[in-house]
């Protein structure tokens, strides 16, 4: 019980971490408008695929990453990047955008196919 507590305590920390850095009411811009996108969206996603690894990480225990992990952990991350967008809504000077959970969503996905080809390219464990 306590090893699987255990497993969520990097997901829980990447979660504080990600509500804290939403917490911040500006952040610094670049001077080119299309590269201050870029880089937002790709920490988006970075930021959402990590998570959603993570919680992979944690439900999956010792066991293999199945569709159904893979399913709910993506559901969960998304859910997560969904909460967090609700949250810039009290900051100042942060608005929500429904764009930047679709990005966290893909970010996420984009993982868990990752993980699921990594887990079937993977010959079988010897008996």
């Amino acid at each position: 019980m306590r090893d699987r507590l255990l497993r969520w305590m990097p997901s829980l920390a990447w979660m504080g971490v990600i509500y804290a850095l939403s917490a911040q009411p500006t952040l610094p811009s670049l001077p080119e408008p299309w590269l201050d996108v870029l880089i937002k969206k790709s920490a988006h996603a970075l930021a959402y695929g990590l998570l959603a690894w993570l919680y992979l990480w944690a439900l999956r225990g010792n066991g293999p990453a199945s569709d159904r992990l893979c399913a709910l952990s993506l559901a969960l991350a998304v859910v997560y990047g969904a909460t967090d967008e609700y949250h810039q809504s009290f900051v100042p000077g942060r608005t929500p955008r429904l764009l930047d959970v679709l990005v966290d969503g893909v970010g996420a996905t984009l993982t868990m196919a990752l993980e699921r080809w990594r887990a079937r390219a993977r010959p079988p464990a010897p008996r």
